[in-house]
């Protein structure tokens, strides 16, 4: 067994996994923040009961992502110290700025957010929330700036030992691959906050429906109705499920043409800066500007004699990489020559590579994988926007259709925003290789900045080492899901009711802060009263 391959499983098991909270926590974020943005200016108690249910599944996701998140900074001193020693100089200073600026910032002041309901007013209250999601935003700005380098070094000089030192912070900040690949990952982001509500929303008005509680008019409309012996189940009970699945669809339209564009941006961004990846990811063997639909061959080669195209679009590929029908894009035949003459044939002959020294250079990425990859991260992001407009259009009189089938199709439909992020972030991470830090073009041929992922694992590292680390956390990782799962499952399922155990006492006092009732306490500040898991929250 290869220490590299398990290094690189193991960063790759932790990381996607990280992601998988990432995007809920931006996207979701920032629509509990508009819920309540709605409730202070209108007093309207459907957008508080909103606020509460969707904020107590915000903070769920939340508190694991920190929880999954600590162990990548670790990975970079436990096995890639040779990655560390050599881009610390600029790797660390992002990194640094994610932890001191953005995530203290939302840190802090989601804790406000958490203990202020009752105790702030209204209007502190909620920019104590704003402020939190925007350093949650920023947090994932400093995050894809460090990662952008890697993707396309900029805003260095090498010193005399050859590695990469900082000369202008402002050009790493302000990299066109981070500022496209951040717009890129919000836009994500919001698709998958938006099939959040969506598919939860869905669920709990098809229980009204199957409970008998809500029923269809003779036009086709929605008859409200009650359950008065049930908490939460009432007239505005109905208005919050239904502003939440049209909310939620339309936040999923608008994220997914957001992504379109900044995809398409993307994409001319990487044949600039990584053209292989490119080709790669459109099984394009040779120079041309046909785009390839589909395509087959051996899933474990990067040789392109094991491609054979099925389908293909003429000229297409031509306006992805240059905004020109026609165009001709190079392709990996012409490209290979390219990088041996700029990088060489082998790697280094260097003790510290262990078996990989002196081995010939594969240019040319899992072939397999940038190519389904690529056509994954984009049809899984299509599915929820075509079913975000079904959705609007089935219940614009109010009511979802009775079948349960549509309602687990609703449900499923949550994973695919999740889905499509995993595959875009596999296929740009896998589609670098070789390199663990890819060549800026911009300095081929003048001491170009990179590093080959052979030489960036840690040395010393053992086989059996790397194994023990890639199983304890790969069962600390499955235990951390089952809890996610559990708790996310139960409150959601809970509905309002679940995310405000005082409503049992009538919720009318709890939109109250120090400008209304300064004197008052609310029932569900009663430790005796409250048996709810997170009650601390609230």
């Amino acid at each position: 067994m290869d220490p590299l391959d398990i290094a690189r499983w193991q960063f790759g098991i932790t990381t996607v996994y990280h992601f998988l909270l990432v995007p809920l926590t931006l996207g979701l974020g920032a629509g509990v923040a508009i819920m309540q943005t709605a409730w202070v200016r209108t007093g309207d108690e459907r957008w508080l009961r909103m606020t509460k249910f969707w904020g107590k599944l915000f903070l769920i996701n939340f508190i694991l992502g920190v929880a999954t998140g600590l162990v990548q900074e670790f990975q970079f001193g436990m096995a890639w110290s040779e990655y560390s020693r050599f881009v610390g100089d600029v790797f660390g200073a992002p990194l640094a700025m994610e932890g001191l600026f953005a995530f203290f910032a939302e840190s802090t002041f989601l804790g406000v957010w958490i203990f202020g309901w009752g105790r702030l007013r209204k209007g502190l209250h909620l920019a104590a929330l704003w402020l939190a999601v925007g350093g949650s935003w920023l947090s994932a700005y400093f995050i894809i700036v460090a990662n952008s380098w890697m993707q396309h070094p900029v805003g260095v000089e090498l010193d005399a030992d050859g590695r990469p030192v900082m000369t202008d912070i402002w050009a790493v900040l302000g990299n066109n691959t981070a500022i496209a690949a951040f717009a890129h990952v919000i836009a994500g982001a919001l698709m998958v906050g938006g099939m959040f509500l969506l598919g939860i929303a869905w669920y709990h008005l098809w229980r009204r429906r199957h409970d008998g509680i809500d029923s269809v008019g003779s036009d086709g409309r929605v008859v409200i109705g009650s359950h008065p012996e049930i908490a939460g189940r009432d007239e505005k009970d109905h208005g919050v499920w239904i502003r939440s699945l049209r909310i939620g669809a339309v936040v999923t339209i608008v994220g997914f043409a957001a992504v379109v564009i900044t995809g398409d941006y993307q994409a001319k961004l990487m044949y600039e800066q990584q053209p292989m990846k490119m080709a790669s990811a459109e099984a394009a063997c040779v120079t041309g500007s046909d785009f390839s639909v589909l395509a087959i061959g051996d899933p474990g080669s990067s040789d392109c004699d094991s491609v054979q195209t099925l389908i293909e679009v003429p000229g297409v590929l031509g306006w992805l990489g240059k905004g020109e029908f026609g165009a001709d894009m190079p392709g990996i035949r012409d490209l290979e020559p390219q990088y041996v003459e700029l990088f060489g044939s082998h790697l280094p002959d260097d003790p510290r590579l262990g078996a990989h020294a002196d081995r010939e250079i594969d240019y040319v990425p899992l072939m397999w994988v940038t190519y389904w990859g690529f056509r994954l991260m984009i049809g899984l992001g299509a599915l929820p926007a075509g079913a975000a407009v079904i959705a609007l259009w089935l219940t614009r009189k109010g009511v979802v259709p009775a079948s349960p089938w549509i309602m687990r199709l609703a449900i499923l439909g949550i994973s695919t925003p999740f889905l499509a992020n995993i595959a875009g972030w596999i296929f740009t991470e896998l589609g670098r290789q070789p390199f663990v830090v890819a060549p800026n073009p911009t300095f081929w041929g003048s001491d170009p900045v990179f590093m080959f992922t052979a030489a960036a694992v840690s040395p010393g590292t053992t086989v059996g080492e790397l194994l023990f680390s890639v199983i304890a956390l790969s069962a600390v990782y499955g235990a951390l899901l089952i809890v996610l799962l559990v708790l996310m499952v139960k409150y959601a399922r809970g509905g309002v009711a679940g995310a405000m155990p005082d409503m049992e006492h009538g919720i009318e006092r709890t939109d109250m802060g120090p400008d209304d009732h300064p004197d008052d306490q609310s029932p569900g500040d009663d430790p005796d009263k409250r048996d709810d898991v997170l009650s601390f929250a609230y």
